[in-house]
């Protein structure tokens, strides 16, 4: 199977072509990485690639309950603990840096802390809260250019702490609409300065961050996702979409990214994300495609054969199986996970769940 052989990212190679997706699982107890994360981990090292949970940047990028950091010293410990885990286990891990912009609510942020967006556009619906439980979203202060300028030095810290903390790599969060989605999409974004109206204006915010990012860590270091025609946390399509990602991936292709991640969640209820423009960005970029969406074992392989990308990411069957590549080898049936035990705190339905028997193959 291509699926299970080697493959060179960058400057590291990677035993096979699975690669866990990231995944929040709202675990870190006041926003710190611990044991408990740093054994999760290590039981899927299994994966070519880790992507860790998307991480917040700063205070400002936290948003939902006990999601892990990357901006303090002991969020650095921690996320050390992880990634020596992980090697430990000939593995290799990303960080998903996640600023989650107005997907955010105060009572999952430190005090002083501020819920940011482009524009002043509340997302509708509620989030959790550990402290009084669903909440309406707020509507979040629009940025003014000096906090732009800060939050994308903030990822450009959070890129650099998390290669101290021993990461093989960063993974920009511009996808599933987080902070750079909501810079991209006219949707979100009704700004009338330099950052917003056009395509060059939407895609600045985004690609200030991959370019300070790709000088500061480097390019071989740094991968991106995005989410075109996605419709999570109120976005959708809009006119010029095609145009939009086009440009935004050949800009990624010529800073030389090491991967371009595309999302597709049609088998999550969403509306499918036209072949059309996964192969327009596919050509407009250039390098390393990870594909993700719905995938098992047999059309994760289907899509590596046909070329459409050269790794293949799975998100929920990483979840109940930690060992999947194993069990893809072995064609072995997978666990079904408990949704239910998601994004609880504690050890049940995160690191309580088995590895197959291989004995009798």
């Amino acid at each position: 199977m291509k699926l299970l052989s080697e493959f060179k990212l960058g400057n590291i190679t990677l035993k096979n072509r699975t690669v866990m997706a990231p995944l929040t699982r709202c675990r870190a107890i006041d926003n710190i990485p611990n044991d408990l994360m740093a054994k999760y981990y290590a039981q899927r090292a299994g994966a070519g690639l880790l992507i860790t949970e998307g991480t917040a940047p700063s205070p400002n990028g936290l948003g939902y309950a006990r999601i892990p950091g990357v901006y303090s010293e002991a969020q650095i410990s921690g996320w050390k603990k992880v990634t020596d885990a992980v090697h430990e286990n000939n593995g290799k891990i990303f960080l998903q840096i996640m600023h989650t912009g107005r997907v955010s609510h105060p009572n999952n942020m430190p005090e002083g802390a501020k819920v940011l967006a482009p524009s002043a556009i509340a997302l509708s619906g509620k989030m959790y809260t550990d402290e009084e439980g669903e909440q309406p979203y707020p509507i979040p202060q629009e940025m003014t250019v000096q906090e732009i300028e800060e939050a994308i030095e903030e990822y450009v810290t959070g890129a650099k702490n998390a290669i101290k903390a021993g990461f093989d790599g960063v993974e920009i969060h511009a996808a599933n609409g987080y902070l750079a989605n909501q810079f991209i999409s006219p949707i979100t974004n009704k700004r009338k300065d330099e950052y917003g109206g056009s395509i060059d204006n939407r895609l600045k915010f985004v690609l200030e961050v991959a370019q300070r990012v790709t000088a500061a860590i480097g390019a071989e270091r740094t991968g991106i996702r995005i989410s075109p025609y996605g419709v999570f946390n109120d976005l959708g399509p809009f006119e010029g979409i095609d145009a939009t990602y086009e440009q935004l991936a050949k800009a990624m292709g010529e800073l030389g990214l090491v991967y371009l991640h595309t999302v597709d969640h049609e088998d999550m209820g969403a509306p499918a994300v036209p072949n059309a423009i996964k192969e327009t960005v596919r050509k407009a970029f250039g390098g390393t495609i990870i594909a993700s969406g719905g995938l098992n074992g047999d059309s994760a392989e289907a899509i590596l054969q046909s070329g459409d990308a050269e790794l293949t990411a799975f998100g929920r069957p990483f979840i109940s199986n930690p060992d999947l590549a194993k069990r893809f080898e072995h064609n072995l049936d997978l666990t079904e996970p408990n949704q239910d035990l998601f994004y609880t705190p504690g050890a049940e339905g995160y690191t309580d769940y088995p590895v197959a028997s291989t004995a009798s193959v």
